[in-house]
């Protein structure tokens, strides 16, 4: 009884203290925001390389993509991409699945589900590059 009267009498922050994010989700949180920085100028370079390439066909752009620049910004951004979303979705499933064997299994899937197509699409620029 004295310990439920010592836990009635604490003040509203000796109530909550400990009870915050604890700085699990810092990484994470850090992670968001270098990737969307990181995607900020390789979409600009991206959507403006795709309308210089707009009107030529498929070998131009199989020739461009074998570019070592190219080549390596198109892998930047797919690792960013890829990263970026999957941060984005995690916080997303964490957020409003609450059962915990679901919300394991979402961010399972998720996962495996964005890595087949982060190595998708990995292969089929590395294809491009080292066959143009």
């Amino acid at each position: 009884m004295a310990n439920m009267t010592a836990v009635t009498m604490r003040s509203t922050l000796g109530r909550v203290r400990g009870l915050g994010a604890a700085r699990s989700g810092l990484l994470e949180w850090w992670g968001q925001r270098i990737t969307a920085a990181a995607l900020v100028p390789l979409a600009i370079w991206f959507v403006v390389s795709l309308l210089v390439h707009l009107n030529e066909g498929a070998s131009s752009v199989a020739h461009w993509v074998a570019r070592p620049w190219n080549g390596v910004l198109l892998l930047a951004l797919l690792i960013a991409l890829f990263r970026h979303l999957g941060l984005g979705l995690k916080v997303v499933i964490e957020d409003y699945i609450h059962a915990e064997a679901t919300k394991l299994a979402t961010l399972l899937v998720m996962k495996a589900v964005l890595t087949l197509f982060w190595i998708a699409a990995t292969v089929s620029v590395l294809k491009l590059a080292f066959a143009g």
